[in-house]
């Protein structure tokens, strides 16, 4: 009870306390684009369903996480799906002060996606090729940036986007610091050879999760932590990383599935 040790509620106002720190409001943002929360996180937790979570009785489980994409798989789904594809100004990054850049970066895939998108946001979304679609994916896979799939509730429970963002803007990677479980992993885990390795640190610069570490000269993941973004795998000059498969981080995207979803 109160006052005798750690009340059985606390772990999840801390969850919820760090949600708040990730998603703080800020008034010249909200000033200069007036419909930035309805149209990105305001549909997310309207008042009515906030009041469900805080008297709902028994544990809460956070569904259609976004998904991590490796590289490739994020390609796919793109190659796959070439006439109906959006570029969004990332909403993450828009809401920062010194942002990383470029800001276009949110892919929608599919309709009805792309035409809403296009309908209420035309001046932060165009519509592209598959083309340019991959040159954004591949040009944020250089930077060291991590590709989601997304699946919202909002959108029918239905995968829409690729969302290619970093740990420094990206709302979903800070709540995970914060321990709020936005994010699945990829199906995938590092394994690095450690013959291979030379220590050089880079991989440990660029791991947007912090799962990777120097013991002894040569770099180590924490497999808790390491989410399966391959993002190290390309930065690795001596080619000492490889992403396998694990069965505990739950299995990789089917993409022949995804599109299913997306032309259903």
């Amino acid at each position: 009870g109160v006052g005798t040790g750690e009340h059985k509620w606390t772990p999840f106002f801390k969850r919820l306390w760090g949600l708040i720190q990730v998603f703080k409001p800020r008034t010249e943002i909200v000033d200069e684009n007036k419909d930035a929360a309805d149209g990105y996180h305001g549909k997310v937790v309207p008042f009515e369903q906030a009041k469900q979570l805080v008297s709902i009785k028994k544990p809460i489980e956070i569904r259609n996480l976004e998904k991590i994409l490796p590289y490739e798989r994020a390609k796919d789904i793109v190659m796959k799906n070439p006439d109906h594809i959006a570029v969004l100004e990332c909403p993450c990054r828009a809401a920062r002060k010194n942002p990383c850049k470029p800001l276009d970066v949110c892919i929608i895939v599919g309709e009805p996606f792309v035409s809403f998108i296009l309908e209420h946001h035309p001046e932060k979304a165009r519509k592209i090729t598959s083309d340019e679609a991959i040159r954004i994916i591949r040009e944020e896979d250089e930077r060291g940036h991590v590709h989601h799939a997304f699946f919202k509730d909002a959108m029918l429970q239905r995968f829409y986007a690729i969302c290619n963002c970093c740990s420094c803007c990206c709302g979903a990677m800070q709540a995970m610091r914060n321990g709020i479980p936005m994010l699945a992993p990829s199906g995938y885990i590092l394994k690095i050879d450690q013959e291979q390795c030379k220590g050089c640190g880079e991989c440990i610069e660029y791991c947007q999760f912090e799962a990777l570490s120097m013991v002894d000269g040569k770099a180590q993941v924490d497999e808790e932590a390491c989410m399966g973004c391959g993002v190290c795998v390309e930065k690795c000059k001596r080619h000492a990383h490889e992403l396998i498969l694990d069965s505990r981080r739950g299995e990789p995207l089917e993409i022949e599935k995804l599109m299913e979803q997306v032309v259903s």
